[in-house]
């Protein structure tokens, strides 16, 4: 490549984009359709302590791990972010993230509330977050019930903590209501195609008006 298309080249920074809802709102559904439609999004495998289900792949849904490397791992601060959510240990390692963005590839989060705050304390700049809300409760605990993944005391604890969950639907930067996934997923590629053109992600933008100015 010539210094001339150096200096018109423009480079981007990728970004975090954090989907967060109750259970059963639909977010892992947006997740997967968004994964299959988006090249350039990647998903954040977490870490988790908690057993795997028979549908799920270690490594690929999560990466599945014991407490005590869970713990280890929170001592030598490899997480982003890190939660205790029904007895369970959940985290974001940090290591993947950084060369995602670093390269110019976008990260897709899954996780909730605790744990974005986290991420808003230490990532701000490169955080895009993005509640989803179920139409209404009664809909919720009916997909609860129906995906059959869970025993029906956890799908009560589940429906306790959700009005706590949807309280915090005001820290984020959207909010969509899930009535239904195609135009969810419309509502979810708008907020991203626009999140990717935001000055402070067009790295070496300056360089690029500069050289337009120079008549280049």
């Amino acid at each position: 490549m010539s210094n001339e298309q150096d200096a018109l080249s423009i480079q981007r920074r990728g970004l975090m984009l954090v989907l967060s809802s109750p259970s059963g709102a639909g977010k892992t559904t947006l997740s997967r359709q968004l994964l299959d439609n988006d090249k350039q999004i990647q998903l954040s495998v977490s870490a988790t302590t908690r057993a795997r289900r028979p549908s799920e792949k270690d490594g690929v849904d999560y990466r599945f791990v014991d407490t005590v490397t869970f713990r280890g791992m929170i001592e030598r601060k490899q997480f982003l972010e890190y939660a205790e959510v029904f007895g369970n240990y959940y985290g974001t390692p940090r290591a993947p993230v950084d060369a995602a963005l670093n390269a110019g590839k976008d990260m897709l989060f899954d996780i909730d509330w605790q744990g974005t705050q986290q991420l808003q304390d230490k990532v701000k700049a490169d955080l895009v977050t993005v509640f989803i809300l179920p139409p209404s409760t009664r809909d919720l605990e009916k997909r609860l019930l129906t995906r059959a993944q869970d025993s029906k005391e956890v799908v009560a604890q589940r429906m306790a903590k959700a009005a706590d969950e949807m309280s915090h639907y005001d820290a984020y930067n959207y909010v969509i209501v899930n009535r239904d996934i195609v135009t969810s997923i419309s509502n979810l590629k708008a907020i991203l195609d626009a999140e990717r053109l935001k000055l402070q992600r067009q790295v070496g933008l300056s360089g690029f008006v500069k050289a337009l100015r120079e008549g280049r």
